[in-house]
């Protein structure tokens, strides 16, 4: 039955010739959507959240494009204009790209903007590594996108996106679906509110989860002046100070000084950290090594000079 005003139900129930047609028939009708498209015609997803790093396992997929081509093809879906919207395959087309290959093995697949944007986040939370940030606007993302949705089809529709939410909350789902707990998925969506700089901190592992939540609750101005000590001392709030900042905004009295003081504080267990510039070690440390190996050629020079320097006192005496 058509729904209200005449449009085309967005779940229609499959039509007499779907139903009886044959599994070759619509593994037939479905590789009709697969085609080559220029590269040149795809767009972006608007505001992806998940970076493409040229990585090690960028260069692994490039090998293997390479070598077999696009086993797997990416997901667009037509734009108004006559373009298309890739949905997933943002690292297989950069890989294409960096091979000078001009188009793209893709499936056409006919979305709603919402629907195109839970089948984004879901297939990209296939990847092995997702970095915290990446969580926090795929997670925000999803759900702002689930909550548009008036009801999605069961598993066994054909529909590309297939949960049946109905009757259930959106966090529940996406706990289900990532093995994250509602209570981890808000904290992550709590992340976007933080400024690009205290983010970065989290990505790196340099401030914790918990801290950076209490954070989000403060306002721009008062997360720079965080961001002002931490360049600074290049100390990092721990979970009690960003308690402790969070409280004094809430009672109007978080200010540079006050951050200063709070942040000043030495923390428990807290222990001295010696860093080093890098380009400072570079003259000295042999070009073709490894991390590793330049680490461990820094610490045996230390030794050597250490023992050296014993020398001398003992000849000095």
């Amino acid at each position: 039955m058509a729904s209200p005003k005449g449009r085309k139900s967005d779940f229609a129930l499959p039509t007499l010739d779907e139903i009886f047609s044959s599994q070759e028939e619509r593994d037939e009708a479905k590789l009709s959507k697969i085609r080559e498209i220029p590269i040149s015609e795809i767009d972006d997803f608007p505001n992806h959240p998940f970076k493409v790093r040229d990585d090690e396992d960028m260069d692994n997929l490039i090998e293997s494009v390479r070598e077999h081509g696009v086993i797997t093809p990416a997901t667009v879906r037509p734009k108004p204009d006559g373009r298309y919207e890739l949905v997933s395959g943002h690292r297989r087309k950069r890989a294409c790209q960096k091979l000078g290959i001009d188009t793209l093995r893709c499936e056409v697949v006919e979305l709603t903007k919402d629907e195109a944007t839970i089948m984004m986040v879901e297939s990209n939370f296939q990847r092995s590594q997702i970095l915290p940030s990446e969580k926090a606007f795929a997670y925000k993302m999803r759900l702002e996108a689930m909550k548009r949705l008036p009801g999605r089809p069961s598993k066994n529709n054909s529909s590309p996106v297939g949960i049946d939410f109905r009757g259930k909350q959106s966090l529940d789902l996406i706990g289900e679906e990532t093995g994250d707990s509602r209570n981890q998925i808000h904290r992550y969506i709590r992340l976007t509110n933080l400024v690009p700089e205290l983010r970065d901190y989290v990505d790196e592992g340099r401030i914790a989860m918990r801290p950076a939540v209490e954070l989000s609750y403060v306002d721009e101005e008062t997360q720079r002046d965080v961001v002002d000590r931490i360049d600074e001392t290049e100390a990092f709030p721990s979970h009690d100070q960003a308690i402790r900042i969070r409280k004094a905004y809430e009672t109007g009295n978080a200010d540079y000084d006050t951050v200063t003081e709070i942040m000043a504080e030495e923390k428990p267990n807290q222990k001295p950290k010696f860093r080093f510039s890098f380009e400072r070690l570079k003259p000295f440390i042999p070009q073709d090594y490894t991390d590793r190996m330049a680490e461990d050629y820094v610490i045996k020079a230390l030794e050597y000079y250490s023992k050296y320097l014993q020398k001398q006192r003992e000849q000095n005496r």
